[in-house]
């Protein structure tokens, strides 16, 4: 059956600050307190989208989340008016104030684990939002990611929802950050490959001294029951803890797959031979054969690849079957890291012949690169009929976007604008249009209020 991997990057938020949040993320403990601006940010990510759908992927976007969470801070005592909220909060728990105002849904990848209906046992593309355990400003999102999902993807023909897992350091779960699916062709039956940082359950298992695991074996193991996967087109992996300890939170800042290609650092992976020879054994029981590209640590560091985000790429297939990987900047910055690629060009025996680079600072600032902002979902062509129309991009959507950011974020937001009560109005107003704009409905709660 014909289909189409299509990605849909999250919109960054007005909200969008930098108050070092992540313990984990490098980039976002260095750039804490600096100063941001989230009309920038939001615009860099829609050119990124722009430039690829210009390119024949098909591209669509997720909205922001409402943002300050006044909900959670009256949840945590704060009470009054919302303007008395903000203040209170500011003043008493600033963190708070500014993990409750994060941007940080804007990184999808991080949103939910797609299975499609290419490997389900029901023939529908399965949803399962992410609870985000690890991190207090992004376990906040998920109850909002389902129901933005549920309102782009709502026909129960074809596409299946579920709640996020028990929020609970069991089954902390990051979305598909941690999840690549291989295949032959996306129509075609395919192989889940769910990287984790701790096994629970396994008190004799490695695992990292310095930086948390974030996900775990047994959430990975929940969401494949729950998308009904079969046991053989699964393969488990975990992460090299000493490099989860370097600023590797996610593998998918040490690794990426598209298709039957595995692009990945020497030391992403814990028993890296082991792990090889399971996908390589799977894939050829479907059919296909796995191209894997190391890139060797005397080549490429892994605290080269963290401060350039040569994994955080996207790896897109063409029609021709040559594939574009599309990088940020940064790449470009690190000399030994561009050598790199430039080698993978001109050899001429990898599946990558192009590179695509964008400008992505305001989220690389805060540790989200080009696959931070983007959520695969594999859809045939009468699936892709049933997604909501109007979140594709295209030029009318785009020019569209772009006019109401312009219209609607601030150049310049630093902490202290967080209690600004006219930043939360700007807000809510700016996502009430945006929801008319994408047809969503009343998604947000301030819309049912």
């Amino acid at each position: 059956m014909v289909a189409y991997e299509a990605n849909f990057d999250g919109l960054v938020g007005p909200t969008h600050h930098y108050a070092g949040l992540s313990y984990g993320n490098v980039a976002s403990i260095e750039n804490g307190a600096a100063i941001s601006s989230p009309r920038e940010a939001a615009l860099q990510g829609l050119d990124k989208m722009k430039a690829l759908a210009d390119l024949g992927f098909p591209q669509a976007v997720l909205p922001p989340q409402e943002r300050p969470a006044l909900a959670v801070l009256r949840a945590a005592g704060f009470t009054g008016s919302d303007a008395d909220v903000l203040i209170q909060a500011q003043q008493h728990a600033p963190f708070l104030l500014a993990a409750c105002s994060s941007a940080s849904a804007m990184w999808t990848a991080n949103a939910a684990t797609v299975s499609p209906s290419a490997d389900t046992a029901d023939g529908r593309v399965h949803f399962t939002a992410a609870n985000l355990h690890n991190k207090l400003h992004r376990t906040i999102e998920h109850s909002q990611t389902s129901r933005t999902l549920q309102a782009i993807f709502a026909d129960e023909r074809y596409f299946a929802h579920h709640a996020a897992l028990p929020s609970h350091a069991w089954f902390g779960d990051e979305g598909a950050a941690n999840h690549t699916r291989f295949c032959a062709e996306y129509g075609q039956a395919g192989i889940a490959f769910f990287v984790y940082g701790q096994a629970m359950t396994d008190p004799h298992a490695p695992m990292p001294r310095r930086f948390p695991a974030r996900q775990t074996r047994e959430a990975s193991q929940a969401i494949a029951r729950q998308h009904g996967l079969a046991p053989e087109r699964v393969v488990y992996a975990q992460q090299l803890p000493q490099t989860i300890d370097v600023g590797v939170f996610h593998n998918d800042v040490i690794a990426v797959g598209n298709r039957n290609v595995l692009f990945f650092h020497q030391n992403a992976f814990y028993q890296p031979q082991q792990v090889l020879a399971e996908l390589r054994q799977k894939l050829q029981a479907i059919e296909s054969d796995l191209i894997t590209i190391e890139v060797p640590a005397v080549a490429v560091s892994v605290s080269e690849a963290v401060q350039s985000y040569l994994f955080n790429s996207q790896l897109l297939s063409r029609p021709d079957g040559s594939m574009c990987l599309v990088v940020p900047e940064e790449c470009q910055q690190q000399p030994k890291v561009w050598r790199y690629l430039q080698n993978i060009l001109n050899a001429g025996r990898y599946p990558i012949t192009e590179l695509k680079v964008f400008d992505l600072q305001q989220s690389m600032q805060n540790g989200g690169g080009p696959a931070c902002l983007r959520l695969r979902v594999v859809l045939t062509e009468a699936e892709r009929a049933a997604v909501n129309p109007q979140v594709w991009i295209n030029d009318q959507r785009y020019q569209q976007l772009t006019d109401w950011v312009n219209r609607h974020y601030r150049d310049r937001l630093c902490i202290e604008d967080l209690a600004d009560p006219t930043l939360l109005q700007e807000s809510r107003t700016a996502l009430d249009e945006l929801t008319q704009l994408l047809a969503l409905g009343s998604i947000y709660p301030f819309q049912q209020d």
